[in-house]
């Protein structure tokens, strides 16, 4: 746990500390008459974040905060100025998509990641796996001078086979995940829990004979700043692209263009068990699949 060895850490928590995780076994609760390692906010997102920037201002220290993404909203002024002053707070929000299910269309974030990623200085990070949630937590703790603001699912991710060469390349932002075999018809750019219809997508247009090479984007504040050749690299340039996230699409038509396609949701959720919803949505293997083709002619 990285409380056990990072005596500096100081997690906050917006009354959620429980369903987003944002504990662990030897926390010292700060109270009235002593000191301590958490600071329980109640409900107050806002105030959680501008906390977090006064600790972090005041050196020594380095604050996270747990909540839910869609609480973002509540948070936004704290985070700019985060943005704006080069603090390096981290937020670790989870509860990303519509697979809080039902719970309902208030509590599952659509314009947030996308409207947080213009953000200016903010490093968003949506990890598909421990291992790039890993990745994420090291980044943001090297990150003294931005913000980092980790979009993490509700849902159990397993870990997703890669090489030790993929998983050195996830500190890049976005890197081949599954290459296709043989030249790609098109290019997956996939995020978080999504990852896996991606790559389910894959598999299932190989036995149609359609290769497609799927990236994993963690980061697109890390890869936007990675250099020109290696951006080519990961996504070739002529080859039709495909974005996928339970999330609004308008922010990927900077990756995929105007002839790309995205998977995605650009309507407020509702209220039904996450299968269902992925369904009704079409963020789906098969939904994937289509849009693909679509693409591709």
């Amino acid at each position: 746990m990285l409380g056990d060895e990072l005596p500096e850490l100081v997690g906050l928590s917006a009354d959620l500390a429980g369903s987003c995780l944002s504990i662990w076994d030897k926390i010292e609760p700060v109270t009235a008459e002593t000191g301590g390692n958490y600071i329980y906010c109640g409900v107050r997102e806002f105030g959680l974040g501008a906390m977090m920037n006064g600790i972090f201002l005041h050196g020594g220290f380095r604050p996270f905060g747990g909540g839910y993404v869609v609480f973002s909203d509540y948070q936004r002024n704290a985070i700019r100025m985060a943005a704006l002053m080069k603090l390096g707070v981290v937020y670790a929000l989870s509860h990303d998509s519509i697979a809080v299910g039902e719970d309902g269309p208030t509590h599952q974030p659509i314009e947030h990641l996308g409207s947080l990623r213009l953000m200016p200085n903010l490093d968003v990070w949506r990890p598909a796996d421990a291992v790039e949630a890993a990745i994420a937590w090291e980044t943001a703790l090297k990150h003294t001078g931005t913000p980092t603001l980790m979009s993490l699912s509700r849902q159990v991710l397993p870990p997703l086979a890669r090489s030790a060469s993929q998983a050195e390349a996830i500190r890049r932002g976005g890197y081949v995940l599954a290459e296709a075999e043989g030249a790609p018809a098109a290019v997956i750019i996939a995020t978080g829990a999504e990852t896996r219809q991606a790559l389910d997508a894959r598999e299932a247009l190989a036995k149609e004979g359609i290769q497609v090479r799927v990236v994993s984007m963690p980061s697109t504040f890390v890869f936007d700043s990675q250099d020109k050749a290696y951006k080519a690299e990961v996504l070739p340039a002529g080859i039709p692209r495909v974005s996928v996230e339970a999330a609004g699409t308008e922010y990927w038509r900077k990756y995929v263009g105007l002839e790309g396609g995205c998977v995605g949701i650009d309507t407020f959720g509702e209220s039904a068990p996450p299968p269902v919803l992925f369904e009704l949505f079409g963020i789906t293997a098969e939904g994937v699949a289509k849009t693909v083709k679509s693409v591709i002619g």
